[in-house]
């Protein structure tokens, strides 16, 4: 939560992306919404929450090693050369940069959280769509978030910009990953 807080902070301050003041209570820490906070204790959780719950039911979804490796090192491609081809995009550039720096770590570190992470982030992605769509705008009258096109690609599934989805791996992904750092650290 740390990191995506600062990071949060930041880019609001910065008008990379903001809030709608109709959707919001109006109570605000360092200039973020009560809302925003909480949705960094309760989206992780319920994703976290989602990943073990589909591996406690469905115990062979998991990935070859070898292709996790391989969709790891083309995913590492892809947002190279997105990050080359969007240097001056912040959300772009910090986004996939950061999605480099954890794939590189977990996949030295804990290539079977991968192995496991990657089908269970799909089916994630369902209700990713369905609630990050009415967060963008799809279903109500404004968007409860909105973004600066400026400052990213302006590629939008729907009404959400496409780097919302690398933020959402990157984001399940560090606490799954530093969750089973502290888990082995604890046991030893």
């Amino acid at each position: 939560m740390l990191l995506f807080i600062i990071w949060d902070i930041i880019f609001t301050k910065n008008g990379v992306w903001g809030f709608n003041n109709e959707y919001l209570l109006g109570i605000n820490l360092l200039e973020l919404p009560i809302e925003e906070w909480l949705f960094f204790i309760f989206i992780p959780y319920a994703c976290i929450f989602t990943h073990f719950a589909l591996l406690i039911c469905f115990p062979k979804l998991f990935l070859p090693k070898k292709i996790t490796i391989s969709i790891s090192l083309i995913l590492l491609l892809f947002f190279s050369l997105i990050t080359i081809l969007s240097i001056d995009k912040w959300y772009t550039v910090i986004n996939f940069s950061y999605g480099i720096i954890l794939l590189l770590i977990v996949l030295t570190k804990n290539v079977k959280l991968l192995q496991t992470y990657l089908p269970t982030f799909l089916v994630m992605l369902i209700p990713f769509f369905i609630v990050n769509g009415v967060l963008t705008g799809s279903f109500i009258e404004n968007e409860v978030v909105w973004y600066n096109n400026d400052e990213n690609l302006g590629i939008r599934i729907g009404t959400i910009p496409v780097e919302d989805i690398v933020y959402a791996f990157t984001l399940i992904l560090t606490s799954l990953f530093l969750m089973t750092l502290l888990k082995q650290k604890s046991l030893k």
